[in-house]
């Protein structure tokens, strides 16, 4: 099982882990902990490098599998040998890292902001670096309603709120009004441990990613685009700057 370093500090930029197993035919490795996120929730997976014995590999891809975390090594260095260089030191692509922590609270802050002033829920979302979208459920959407949404985000951001993250028991969490911002729950029936994130003020939901530490450091939310993607399906493009 590995530890998810990130869901408790995602500014971690540098980590020290144990190799637990290597799969040569995947090229892929698995640590006990780890700060790269695996990707999920529309969040993208970290990229970086691992240093085992002296020999630095790329992380191209970072895969969640059951318990495990499994990282993807590029380059045509033979791989590490677990039973003798077991300790590895891990490095994140912290530009990328960084700017997809901006964009994922960026969406948050479009999420909360649409609840609260309309009612409506995520039907879907997506993101790379600095650019995203969302879907909600809206029968009509024109300019006038975009230009108000693209407002009143940047409002939210100009307030430099507070955003805390908190791991909290099922039953606690559940207790929570609107936790699920999803039209669907994408949370396991099994999981014991649900990962909030919260916009003190503004928006409070379950999440699994990387987000920065107040809205200020999002920068300016510009909608770029929108489009009607069925009945009561309307989709946001923002681009973060």
């Amino acid at each position: 099982m590995t530890t998810l370093l990130y869901q408790t500090d995602s500014y971690l930029r540098e980590f020290s882990a144990t190799i637990v197993s290597v799969d040569a035919a995947t090229r892929s490795v698995v640590l006990d902990q780890s700060a790269f996120y695996p990707g999920g929730g529309g969040q993208p997976c970290d990229f970086g490098t691992l240093t085992v014995g002296g020999v630095t590999y790329p992380v191209e891809k970072v895969k969640k599998q059951g318990d495990d975390v499994l990282h993807f090594l590029g380059g045509s260095e033979p791989l590490p040998d677990a039973s003798r260089d077991s300790a590895v030191s891990g490095a994140l692509d912290w530009e990328r890292r960084y700017q997809l922590m901006r964009t994922h609270s960026a969406l948050h802050i479009l999420c909360g902001t649409v609840f609260r002033d309309y009612g409506a829920k995520v039907t879907g979302g997506d993101m790379d670096p600095l650019k995203g979208r969302m879907d909600f459920e809206f029968e009509n959407m024109r300019g006038e309603l975009v230009k108000a949404i693209e407002t009143a985000t940047n409002l939210e951001v100009q307030q430099g709120r507070e955003i805390r993250v908190k791991i909290l028991p099922r039953e606690e969490a559940f207790q929570i009004p609107d936790l699920i911002r999803t039209k669907i729950n994408l949370l396991p029936e099994g999981i014991q441990q649900v990962r909030t994130v919260e916009i003190v003020g503004l928006d409070l939901q379950a999440d699994g990613g990387t987000h920065v530490k107040n809205t200020s450091e999002v920068g300016r939310i510009k909608v770029v685009d929108y489009k009607s993607k069925g009945a009561i399906n309307k989709r946001i493009y923002i681009e973060v700057e």
